[in-house]
């Protein structure tokens, strides 16, 4: 989808749409959802969204998809593992060895894998399939939630407050910035990794 459709999308439905593009860029439809966040803060600094409102909206609809992609999972893929798994190659032997490695890093992949396209997609279904406990998910997707909207939403607002960007070129920017993002935390972790092998 271009920049000049979702522009459109915005003028003529509002906040629904961010909503929307959040909430099914979650459960797996293709959306550009760090460049619709980008958009939404550049957009703010013109006049066109109340910041507090797009936020909400964006914030929701990420969440909401969160929880019904993990109700999906415990529900739907569950029972499909459990009955249908053998007969695509997925052994318990598998299944348990894959759940463990999932559960014990759950709380990063909730959070840190809002930041990686495809494994913010398949994480909350993994987590239903796996059957994390709710209240866990709740606070750790929430938490992931709005750390990946508040700042793309953010940086798009001081980066068009400072630059007065063009919204065409927004698709872009959003890229720059996750880029910088996944570079700046990767090597965060190996260098801490790096001195726990020292120590």
């Amino acid at each position: 989808m271009n920049i000049d459709t979702l522009l459109h999308f915005i003028d003529s439905y509002g906040y629904l749409i961010i909503f929307l593009f959040l909430f099914f860029g979650i459960v797996g439809v293709p959306a550009p959802e760090e460049s619709l966040l980008f958009l939404i803060g550049v957009l703010v600094v013109q006049g066109k969204l109340s910041m507090g409102l797009a936020m909400l909206c964006a914030i929701l609809g990420a969440f909401i998809g969160m929880l019904a992609a993990y109700a999906c999972g415990k529900y739907v893929g569950y029972p499909f593992i459990n009955k249908y798994g053998r007969f695509i190659g997925i052994t318990s032997e598998r299944w348990e060895k894959a759940k463990k490695n999932y559960t014990d890093n759950a709380e990063k992949t909730l959070v840190l894998g809002f930041y990686i396209p495809g494994i913010r997609q398949i994480s909350p279904y993994f987590a239903g399939i796996s059957s994390i406990p709710f209240r866990k998910y709740f606070l750790f997707s929430l938490l992931g939630t709005i750390l990946w909207t508040v700042p793309f939403i953010v940086a798009g607002y001081y980066v068009g407050d400072a630059f007065n960007v063009n919204p065409k070129y927004v698709p872009y920017l959003g890229v720059v910035f996750l880029v910088i993002f996944v570079l700046y935390v990767t090597i965060k972790y190996f260098k801490k990794r790096k001195q726990m092998s020292k120590s």
